[in-house]
């Protein structure tokens, strides 16, 4: 699921991977299933379609750590696609992305420092970029800094702190502790709307894990439109050190509000770099001819968030597990103020693994191997069957959910098939979990449900009705669900891009745990059988909206597919 990320520094250490670190783990490609562990590989080909035991050895595989956490736009999760286009077609499933293929491009970019025309010169110092300062991309309409009255504007958050006309034009320089350093970005855009640059002086305090982050270069989707966006000033993080030379102090900390410095010199820019990445989308034809144009829809995301810096697997998993427990007694987010009341004692730990386990890999069993895994043996199971359910299904892999739902925003933009065809969509995200401990009422039976009543009262109905009378009994939470719910589940994963274009959803998901966008989600902690049984329902689920005399009536008001999404 797409991750909202945490307020502070301390948090963010753990869970904001650095991808452009090092593996700790040895490498591999991954096999073709006709290449991998071929006693292992017949066994779970022979075992039931949604079982528990194909959907481990399935699993096992997308997850590995050869995987290295298939982050959108690497070799990595373009393996991860190629895998399930391969089996796709051989089970005979029809293409249905683009050129006959069973892929689409999603046409992402990555903005990353020109060096060839950027140079920035700070009190008669050339700086050297990631190592003396670290800029941030502030769209095309950044202003520039080059030229600009320096501007001492003081410590953020204390008082006294200028803004408004005082800084009209001017290059601000504020300093901030280290715990400010992940969450001022936008109140001080607002703070200093009117100044040609910030800069804050704290690039030397910053966590390593933070300034790999920072420096790592964001995606976003290209929609073919010329560039745009507001005016907004420059916005660059520089040393204490530097900071106090351009203002002609011996430290910072002497420095008095309202003073100025030398001007910077040089100027820095970004420029956009395309990205290969792509959707996966397949076909199972109805057998209906009057029905078979409309489809089900069904999807999971196939990415995660890739590879980051080393980092001990035993503590991690400790301090994430106190944490899960505190979160769930108090009721409320994971705030920075809870984080800071945990307190874990590694001596067992440290009894059974004297020198720490190190690990970098993000796998994503549950978030969402668990998915991606699932609807393709739900793939599987529909290829297997003798009598096709009388509307067509149509299975989607998305890419760059983790991004910002990139995949699933450009499929439901641009769709390879007739998208007002599309009956209703059915999404699975983190299915492999919800045990006890992990949700207030975990346990076989607890799945959350969101969005299956939103645009249409028939599909919530039908929802339920196939649980009671396939024998699931599922005890739904709708929680999450709730109108303004401050975790925003209905708008962060890959079923709004359909539900904005009023095609009913249901978003299924066995829920949060601790091991969420951590190192150690992985294969190891999935509930199998809790995986099977989700896997069977969706069969059901769209086997019976497949097989309804009528599409689901939409009966409640459309989103605007151009708005923003409003929980």
């Amino acid at each position: 699921m797409m991750r909202r990320p945490f307020a502070t520094a301390a948090v963010a250490a753990f869970a904001a991977p650095a991808v452009a670190a090092l593996a700790v783990a040895t490498l591999s490609p991954l096999a073709l299933p006709s290449q991998q562990r071929p006693a292992a590989r017949a066994a779970a080909a022979a075992a039931a379609p949604m079982s528990p035991a194909a959907l481990r050895d399935r699993l096992e595989r997308y997850t590995a750590d050869s995987m290295r956490g298939r982050l959108t736009g690497t070799a990595d999760h373009r393996r991860a696609t190629a895998y399930i286009a391969s089996e796709l077609r051989a089970m005979g499933l029809e293409p249905a992305g683009e050129s006959g293929t069973f892929l689409q491009r999603v046409p992402l970019i990555t903005t990353v420092l020109d060096t060839a025309t950027s140079s920035i010169t700070a009190a008669g110092s050339t700086l050297t970029p990631y190592v003396d300062y670290l800029p941030r991309n502030q769209g095309p309409r950044g202003r520039l800094v080059e030229g600009a009255e320096v501007i001492y504007a003081g410590v953020w958050g204390a008082p006294g702190l200028l803004g408004g006309a005082d800084v009209r034009g001017k290059a601000v320089i504020v300093s901030t502790p280290l715990d400010n350093s992940t969450v001022i970005k936008l109140q001080a855009q607002a703070q200093f709307a009117q100044a040609a640059a910030i800069i804050v002086a704290n690039f030397d305090l910053m966590d390593p894990s933070l300034r790999a982050a920072l420096a790592s270069a964001a995606m976003v989707l290209d929609d073919g439109s010329a560039p745009s966006g507001p005016e907004l000033p420059g916005y660059l993080h520089i040393t204490r050190a530097t900071a106090a030379r351009i203002l002609g102090v011996g430290d910072l900390a002497d420095a008095r509000i309202g003073a100025s410095g030398t001007p910077i010199q040089g100027q820095y820019r970004f420029k956009p770099q395309p990205v290969e990445s792509y959707n996966v989308v397949a076909l199972l034809r109805g057998s209906d001819p009057s029905l078979r144009e409309e489809m089900v829809a069904i999807g999971a995301h196939s990415d995660h968030v890739g590879v980051g810096a080393p980092e001990d697997r035993d503590s991690t998993r400790a301090f994430q597990l106190e944490l899960r427990r505190k979160q769930l007694e108090t009721g409320g987010p994971a705030t920075a103020e809870l984080a800071a009341s945990v307190h874990v004692n590694m001596d067992s730990i440290r009894a059974l693994y004297p020198t720490p386990r190190l690990d970098s890999i993000y796998n994503g069993a549950d978030d969402d191997g668990s998915g991606s895994m699932g609807i393709l043996e739900v793939a599987r199971a529909f290829a297997a069957q003798r009598e096709r359910p009388k509307r067509s299904i149509l299975f989607v892999w998305h890419a760059g959910e983790e991004l910002g739902l990139f995949g699933a925003e450009h499929f439901t933009d641009h769709p390879t098939v007739d998208r007002d065809k599309i009956v209703a969509q059915l999404n699975l995200d983190m299915i492999g979990r919800g045990g006890p401990g992990e949700e207030v009422n975990g346990g076989p039976n607890y799945i959350q449900l969101i969005g299956s009543r939103r645009l249409s009262t028939q599909l919530g109905d039908m929802v339920e009705r196939v649980s009671r009378e396939k024998g699931f009994n599922w005890d739904f939470d709708y929680q999450y669900d709730a109108t303004g719910h401050p975790e925003q589940f209905y708008c962060r994963s890959d079923h709004y891009m359909y539900a904005r274009y009023g095609i009913p959803i249901v978003f299924m998901s066995t829920g949060g745990h601790a091991d969420y966008h951590q190192v150690t989600d992985e294969v190891q902690y999935i509930d199998f059988d809790k995986l099977a049984k989700v896997s069977r329902y969706t069969f059901e689920l769209a086997t019976a909206v497949a097989n309804a005399a009528e599409r689901p009536l939409v009966d409640k008001p459309k989103p605007n597919p151009r708005g923003n999404c409003v929980q």
